[in-house]
């Protein structure tokens, strides 16, 4: 009795993902004659899974990069917080000024005179938005002070000359110490009601923000200058805050409030821009969810391939079944055979994404001198380069979802493949 006992075979079961388990998922995914359908569709599974993945992280990347330019550029030029007079004009500008300006985490408290203007040259005429600031707060706004392409801010502050932003020159046909006329319908006031104010000035120096909407129609002139043509002598229309942490602005607010002293209306960028920023923020979400069904599509490519390998390997399994091999031994082989093509499709994926999001201005100019046409334009953009900017929690969202749904989609056939009967499988054999 204890003999035949200790001489009964006993079902064992290998380790998980052994070493055999590997070795047959590897010969799976090898292209055979016979198998050449089956190996197209798990070929083309790759392809799908990796140019989906890649486009996720290319097109976050540029949604991401384009909202992060917008952003800088806006505030680089207009300020995170506002402050706009109520009951009176804004008279006390410099006191206000220096309070706000020692508020802890306030960078620059900028006072600003500002108008709606006529600007002409010997090229045309545009409308345009002219600022009078001092010089001294001028320099400390990099946007402008460090992207100067000609000519010099040394003379603004004497009055001897305006800046301007470089398309706005080239439109008028004008460059540095040329004369630019400004017109403005509030002008003097005569017997015969207002006219209009026309004066010249010379061009003191042209930046170029890299911003069409700001390179277009931005014009800066000395605030002295400013308040004597706007008819606002002693007074400010308002002043721009910049502060450290933009993302901080609603813990700045109370505090800036308390250093005001005076009846005015506080606004800061995000009440300002919200229609523009949660337009790009839906357009991202929408943007995410539709390119997520490229990798979906790839998926259920996966469940086809695999369905047909496991009916083409129906005796392969049996035949292992029979040689002791357990339900989830046949399982796993299979789900790594499919997980194998969704791993290396999105590895595959996140390389290819990284390498077009490195070079995304090169291949945009690529593309316009192929195609002729201006891809990306400014005008309609706003920017003058193509931007990307990867986020890595983003980037490894978009991984894990891919590798997630791969590795769905191999479940269903690896447990089907488990569940194949030897018996069936070869009465026929």
């Amino acid at each position: 009795m204890n003999t035949e006992t200790e001489t009964t075979p006993q079902a064992t079961g290998t380790r998980p993902f052994a070493a055999f388990e590997w070795m047959l998922a590897g010969r799976y995914l090898r292209a055979r004659r016979k198998e050449t359908f089956i190996s197209v569709i798990a070929g083309f599974s790759f392809l799908g899974i990796m140019l989906g993945v890649a486009t996720l992280i290319i097109v976050m990347a540029v949604m991401n990069g384009f909202r992060g330019e917008l952003l800088s550029k806006i505030l680089g030029v207009n300020g995170h917080m506002l402050i706009q007079p109520i009951d009176g004009p804004l008279t006390d500008f410099d006191d206000v000024a220096k309070r706000v300006s020692a508020v802890p985490g306030v960078r620059l408290a900028m006072p600003f005179v500002e108008g709606q203007a006529l600007v002409s040259g010997s090229g045309g005429a545009f409308g345009a938005l002219v600022r009078g600031v001092r010089i001294d707060d001028l320099k400390k706004i990099p946007l402008i002070s460090g992207t100067v392409r000609s000519g010099s801010l040394a003379d603004f502050d004497s009055g001897k000359g305006i800046a301007l932003g470089s398309r706005l020159a080239a439109g008028l046909g004008v460059s540095v110490g040329q004369p630019v006329t400004i017109v403005t319908p509030r002008g003097n006031v005569t017997p015969l009601g207002v006219t209009p104010r026309v004066k010249a000035y010379p061009v003191a120096a042209i930046f170029e923000i890299g911003m069409s909407e700001y390179d277009n129609t931005l014009v800066f002139m000395p605030m002295e200058q400013a308040q004597l043509y706007f008819n606002a002598e002693n007074k400010a229309s308002a002043i721009d805050i910049f502060v450290d942490d933009p993302d901080r602005v609603a813990a700045m607010r109370i505090p800036v409030e308390d250093a005001t002293i005076r009846p005015a209306i506080i606004s800061d960028w995000r009440q300002r821009n919200v229609t523009f920023f949660s337009a790009l923020e839906v357009e991202r979400n929408v943007m995410f969810l539709i390119l997520t069904m490229i990798v979906l599509v790839a998926a259920l490519n996966i469940i086809a391939g695999l369905t047909m390998l496991v009916k083409d390997k129906g005796k392969d399994i049996a035949i292992l079944r029979t040689m002791g091999a357990t339900r989830g031994a046949i399982m796993r082989v299979f789900f790594i055979t499919g997980a194998s093509i969704g791993t290396v499709g999105t590895l595959a994926g996140l390389g290819l994404g990284v390498l077009v999001c490195a070079n995304i201005e090169s291949i945009r100019q690529f593309i316009s001198w192929l195609t002729q046409t201006q891809l990306f334009s400014p005008e309609l953009y706003f920017l003058s380069k193509m931007p990307a900017d990867i986020n890595a929690g983003e980037t490894v969202s978009v991984i894990i979802m891919a590798m997630v749904l791969s590795f769905l989609a191999t479940i269903y056939p690896a447990w089907q493949a488990a569940r194949l009967d030897p018996v069936e499988a070869l009465r026929y054999e």
